[in-house]
């Protein structure tokens, strides 16, 4: 019990709101108890007083005989219990009266005996005085009835039970609905900080008191919007933060992927010329005809130089980030310049090559670069078509975009190989590409270039050949 008590707020506060109550309340009922008949005690003795004094104004006008008359009729006074006379040596002397009981009680100042025959207390006054026939001094003692005063005193005892019944009940009402009204808002509290350490924030305190518990639920109510607001944002940020981290991990695996990628892409065109050489060295049997080998080892070499330029491309992109330089050119300029150049191929393998372009068009990026997407795409579509074949290019203006294709006809791409078209040294043929001269970075190139404009190429196979689309 005692530690329920102790872990309760509600209990505390009614145990020590009940026992003040009940205290409170005995304190006042004693008081009132002691005071009330004391208060009509002092009004008795007055009353009492201003008699005896006015009695005693009359007895030092008259003799000693001839006061019978009046101790009769002050006697008579419901007022008074008994009058008492002694002479100057302390005898007691007779009242010169007979309509009175006049037998000397002895030590009645303290008790009288009343009508009900219970002890009641008396009140007694002393008077001092003359009669006029004589200078011998009397003492005159009179005791007043106080039976109120006892009545009084018997009205508060036989209540007290009841006003203990009625304190302990208004005691315990009073003490739980106050008990309820101060503990209840720190108990909601208390709980929401529960909620709050868990990190539990939806909720929210009533605002309708006014006072300082109000003000509290109403600061408790923005702590809780912002540490809901910061948790979000923290949490936004953490998830961002892991995003990166992931993406980061992603990089850096890819950039293992593609260097060990190149350690093997390397390897194999510095192994051949390698080999080549020597063997032109050493005259070891076909390789004696050095003009045949040393032109293969050009090519080679050729290749290998294509190859490392791609790489170098490759380290620019990734150290320029979204940095780059960005301005606005015609695009169809450079694809025109390109199909210029490469006149001679396109005419030896007899293409046709179909524009369907504006004569301008306009887009934002670095030229360059955009410059390297065009003549890799267009470049693949002119190695790899059959001869004789046809190749579109198409340029469609929509909604402040671009939308580039380029179809070469005549062969297709198989469709478990589209996927990684644009990985890094993937080769759909690897003798077909490296006998064209393909380093396997050209896709793999493009798509970085367009990821960096906001963009991505996409290819799939048609009826008749092999597109590549992107928007800008």
């Amino acid at each position: 019990m005692t530690k329920k008590i102790k872990s309760s707020l509600f209990a505390k506060v009614f145990l020590i709101t009940v026992i003040m109550l009940f205290c409170m309340s005995l304190l006042v009922f004693g008081m009132l108890a002691w005071l009330v008949p004391q208060t009509y005690s002092n009004k008795l003795n007055t009353i009492l007083d201003e008699r005896a004094q006015g009695f005693v104004s009359e007895l030092e006008q008259v003799s000693l005989s001839d006061s019978g008359g009046l101790f009769d009729q002050f006697i008579a006074d419901t007022e008074i219990n008994l009058v008492e006379l002694y002479d100057s040596s302390g005898d007691w002397v007779a009242l010169p009266t007979n309509e009175f009981d006049n037998e000397w009680e002895g030590n009645i100042g303290q008790t009288a005996v009343s009508g009900f025959g219970e002890t009641s207390p008396v009140l007694s006054n002393h008077y001092y005085f003359s009669f006029s026939d004589c200078n011998d001094r009397y003492t005159l003692v009179v005791y007043g009835k106080a039976e109120h005063i006892l009545e009084l005193q018997q009205s508060f005892i036989r209540i007290f039970p009841l006003i203990l019944l009625t304190v302990s009940i208004v005691a315990f009402v009073i003490s739980w609905l106050y008990s309820r009204m101060i503990t209840s808002p720190v108990l909601e509290i208390s709980h929401i900080s529960e909620k709050m350490s868990d990190l539990q924030l939806d909720w929210t305190v009533d605002e309708q008191r006014t006072d300082e518990l109000g003000t509290l639920g109403k600061s408790l109510n923005r702590l809780s919007l912002n540490l809901s607001t910061a948790l979000s944002d923290l949490q936004s940020a953490n998830r961002k933060l892991e995003a990166d981290i992931e993406h980061e991990k992603e990089l850096v695996q890819a950039r293992t992927d593609f260097f060990s990628a190149v350690s093997h892409e390397l390897k194999t065109p510095i192994t051949i010329i390698k080999g080549q050489l020597e063997g032109m060295l050493l005259g070891i049997g076909a390789y004696k005809d050095r003009e045949k080998y040393l032109t293969r080892s050009l090519e080679i070499a050729n290749t290998l130089e294509t190859m490392v330029q791609e790489i170098l491309t490759i380290s620019r992109l990734e150290t320029a980030g979204a940095d780059f330089k960005k301005d606005r050119f015609d695009c169809i300029q450079i694809i025109k310049s390109y199909l210029s150049e490469t006149e001679d191929l396109i005419v030896g393998k007899d293409l046709q090559v179909h524009l369907n372009v504006h004569p301008s068009t306009f887009i934002t990026g670095n030229r360059m670069l955009m410059e390297k997407v065009f003549s890799n795409i267009i470049g693949n579509a002119i190695k790899y078509s059959p001869q004789g074949a046809s190749i579109c290019i198409s340029a469609c203006a929509e909604h402040g975009r671009i939308n580039f294709a380029i179809e070469n006809k005549g062969a297709n791409i198989p469709e478990d190989s589209i996927p990684k078209l644009f990985d890094a040294f993937y080769r759909v043929e690897q003798s077909r590409s490296r006998n064209n001269g393909g380093s396997g970075l050209g896709l793999y190139i493009v798509q970085e270039i367009l990821r960096r404009h906001g963009s991505e190429c996409a290819v799939c196979n048609t009826q008749s050949g092999v597109k590549f689309s992107f928007t800008i």
